[in-house]
């Protein structure tokens, strides 16, 4: 007998892939320059003061190449500048532009009326349970043949 059940990281999948056309379909609906899922992505994983390709591409879980062109994109469309970094002079750190800022905070408006109106679809306690298991530590990924979880910790309350 087959499980149609669909797995826990597909369903993730989708659920991203929910937020990110919905998002991409806003921004366009208002104007906004037109950007790939993995420039969204590059754009949501920078910090305020800046972020190295590097960290760019470890944060998001890509290689440095699809990062840099991910920012070369975002560069060319004026919403992310290359400044030196104050802690390295051989590195750049990719920070938004005014332009950038703008557009920014006009995704995390989008962001909230999407969680609000997934709220609606779902029910507001659904999304809250979903928010608190996603921000709950998981731990490091587990290895193949490592120890089983500890009774009564995350997973055996979870099920209970």
């Amino acid at each position: 007998m087959h499980d149609s059940r669909r797995n826990l990281p597909q369903l993730l999948g989708e659920a991203r892939r929910w937020f990110d056309e919905a998002l991409l379909a806003a921004l366009a609906e208002a104007g906004a320059e037109p950007v790939s899922p993995t420039q969204t992505q590059l754009f949501a994983a920078l910090d305020e003061e800046g972020t190295t390709v590097a960290a760019l591409a470890r944060r998001m879980g890509v290689t440095r190449q699809t990062a840099h062109q991910a920012v070369h994109g975002l560069v060319a469309a004026g919403l992310l500048e290359r400044a030196p970094d104050p802690a390295s002079a051989r590195q750049r750190l990719i920070r938004r532009t005014g332009e950038g800022e703008r557009i920014h905070g006009q995704a995390e408006r989008i962001l909230n009326e999407l969680e609000a109106r997934l709220a609606e679809r779902i029910g507001t306690q659904a999304v809250a349970a979903l928010r608190a298991a996603l921000e709950a530590p998981w731990g490091p990924p587990p290895t193949a043949g490592g120890p089983p979880p500890a009774a009564g910790g995350p997973s055996a309350s979870a099920a209970g």
